[in-house]
């Protein structure tokens, strides 16, 4: 049983290859999705290996490592970690805006889903309810998003993203800037009351967090993400390889994702710490940190920051 909770905001500072193997589609590699949603998602098993990877490159006690994640297989004294990691599920995703370059996309799945497990780990949040949203109609905190559109002699707010254009239901919405102005203060890191590298994107996304529909979220969530196409070159003449061409899937930088960080006492029978002892040290060492998850790592991809928020 696990003793203390706490949520794992993952911001992404590059594209992240969280790959799910190989695919009949038109990308051949794509990454990881949600069966239910198709939201993008990263495993548990990855997300913990990340961290493990983390603390073992960022930590001075290296003595602590298996204790909190578990000896490697094949070690003698085995035993169980202290740290779980659940799946990490998309809270906001970057999508191409006609202003303000680009806007955080959720939706009411997302958001809500969101709100029940920081609630199940003791995470009390106050977001006030969203106003119901039809498609084709968007909520925005920020009125400069909109462009102005006469139709039927009445003028109306919209707002563009990439080739879609969308009815704007509340373009100040109160409910949005309360849960946009929590993300800020909790989701993305800051030190000291302000870290300047941040502020920037805390800033942003208090301000251009939008809700789209459910199903008009899933297609951004779907068709919006980054695929790269690359080329098998032949060591021996230079050149592409025939059939060497082949497509991966990226999760966008500035997506956002929460996952539930769980821990209990160290159970390797000898100076076993407290839980209270564990979470302190994982988040003492991971917290604000940047850590790389995911595949194409010689490539600058899977960047991300880590930030632990306790219940």
């Amino acid at each position: 049983m696990f003793q203390k909770h706490a949520a794992l905001f993952l911001y992404a500072v590059s594209p992240v290859h969280m790959g799910a193997g190989q695919a009949i589609g038109v990308i051949d590699n794509p990454i990881q999705r949600e069966r239910h949603t198709n939201h993008p998602c990263f495993a548990g098993s990855g997300i913990k290996g990340a961290l493990r990877h983390g603390f073992a490159a960022l930590s001075d006690d290296k003595s602590l490592l298996d204790r909190l994640f578990g000896p490697e297989a094949g070690k003698s004294d085995l035993h169980a970690g202290a740290v779980s990691v659940g799946d990490a599920q998309l809270v906001a995703f970057p999508v191409r805006s006609l202003k303000g370059g680009y806007v955080y996309a959720t939706c009411p799945t997302a958001l809500e889903r969101a709100r029940r497990l920081l609630s199940l780990i003791g995470v009390q949040v106050t977001w006030p309810p969203l106003p119901d949203l039809n498609e084709g109609e968007c909520l925005l905190a920020n009125p400069a998003l909109t462009t102005k559109r006469t139709e039927n002699g009445k003028q109306a707010s919209v707002l563009h993203l990439e080739a879609f254009e969308y009815v704007v239901k509340e373009e100040k919405c109160e409910a949005l800037e309360s849960i946009g102005n929590w993300l800020k203060d909790n989701a993305l890191p800051q030190q000291n009351g302000k870290d300047e590298a941040f502020e920037y994107f805390r800033s942003k996304i208090a301000s251009d967090l939008v809700v789209l529909s459910d199903t008009d979220f899933a297609y951004f969530s779907e068709h919006a993400t980054l695929v790269e196409p690359h080329v098998r070159i032949n060591d021996a003449t230079g050149t592409a390889d025939d059939g060497g061409l082949f497509y991966t899937e990226n999760l966008p930088p500035e997506s956002l994702l929460v996952a539930p960080l769980l821990v209990s006492r160290t159970r390797s029978g000898k100076d076993d710490i407290a839980p209270e002892a564990v979470m302190g040290h994982i988040k003492g060492v991971i917290d604000g940190k940047l850590l790389q998850i995911g595949g194409d790592a010689t490539t600058g991809r899977g960047l991300v920051v880590a930030k632990v928020v306790e219940g």
